[in-house]
């Protein structure tokens, strides 16, 4: 029976308390074998020697230039590695860490089996446990219950990934019976949290400063040797880096275009500020916008969309603070 969505687009105080929503949109690239850990070591910005069977790490996938491929979330679910993210970045990840995964004892394959379904909201914890014999928190993010992985994402508002198969899934959806939203709604509070949201445009076209990863502990810095790894160590100490990831909003009538930029007004001029990742669009003209804009940039800064040169576009607090470069 196919799981049936909710159609309306809420504004981010219209959500309900508690909700589910559809990642239909996401999958994961999973790696097992005898050299998965050693071998992943090698090709991503965080530290694969601590990810563990309870711990959450996010990380990126970076080329040798050092631009970001994908940033995912890791997880070990059956002993297999899990990069979870979404789909649109998988397809170049994947192709490059097969590449040079034929020299190590590692398999590499997109997890079709999966589905993946986010639960948010404050009595969230509350209802998991009541159908789960398990449930993760910031101690154990994951966790194990019979067949079904679970997530703690830590954020300013409690949300959980569940993973399984899609008969399990719907099989728990019907038992929460809460209204699902579809996966616009896990962009919106993607942009919210300040986690970036690659699309097939966006990959390979940044390094990991300016997607905040270097605020969020998605990159270490004494792991050793990483493909990028020099780009990436040459941004963070020698001060190269002057873009960053933002948070945004503005009020349209209209939806964006899909090659908008943002702009930003320099005397009497405009100019271009910074290119635009993902868009949330509520029903009622509110946009959330995530972007990368100049890293100098306050609230004081007079921005706007270009194909709406009527726009006000306001800088929002991010729930982190940017590491000074």
């Amino acid at each position: 029976m196919p799981i049936n969505l909710e159609a309306n687009l809420p504004d981010l105080n219209q959500l309900p308390a508690t909700y589910l929503v559809s990642l239909s949109h996401y999958s994961a690239i999973a790696l097992c074998g005898e050299e998965q850990s050693k071998y992943l070591q090698g090709q991503v910005t965080c530290d694969v020697t601590t990810s563990s069977e309870h711990n959450l790490l996010v990380g990126a996938h970076c080329n040798a230039k050092g631009k970001v491929f994908s940033v995912f979330r890791l997880l070990n679910r059956n002993s297999a590695h899990l990069l979870v993210q979404p789909k649109a970045s998988i397809e170049s990840s994947i192709t490059e860490l097969k590449k040079y995964g034929v020299f190590a004892k590692v398999e590499i394959s997109q997890t079709d089996e999966l589905q993946f379904i986010a639960f948010v909201g404050e009595n969230a914890v509350s209802v998991l446990n009541s159908q789960f014999s398990r449930t993760p928190d910031s101690l154990n993010p994951v966790v194990q219950s019979d067949t079904t992985t679970l997530v703690y994402i830590a954020g300013k508002q409690a949300r959980y990934l569940i993973i399984d198969t899609a008969e399990m899934i719907e099989r728990i959806v019907l038992n929460i019976n809460l209204p699902i939203y579809n996966n616009a709604i896990w962009n919106l509070l993607e942009i919210k949290e300040g986690f970036v949201q690659l699309s097939d445009k966006s990959s390979g076209e940044y390094v990991p400063q300016m997607l905040n990863l270097q605020a969020i502990n998605g990159i270490s810095f004494t792991k050793g040797c990483y493909l990028g790894q020099e780009t990436v160590a040459r941004m963070q100490y020698l001060g190269k880096n002057k873009k960053a990831l933002f948070s945004l909003t503005t009020t349209l009538q209209q939806p964006l275009q899909s090659d908008d930029i943002i702009e930003k007004q320099l005397g009497e001029n405009w100019r271009k500020g910074g290119d635009i990742l993902s868009v949330y669009q509520a029903d009622n003209g509110t946009c959330y916008i995530q972007a990368i804009l100049a890293n100098d940039l306050d609230s004081s800064s007079q921005l706007r969309i270009k194909s709406h040169p009527e726009s006000t576009v306001l800088i929002k607090d991010l729930p982190y603070a940017l590491i000074a470069e």
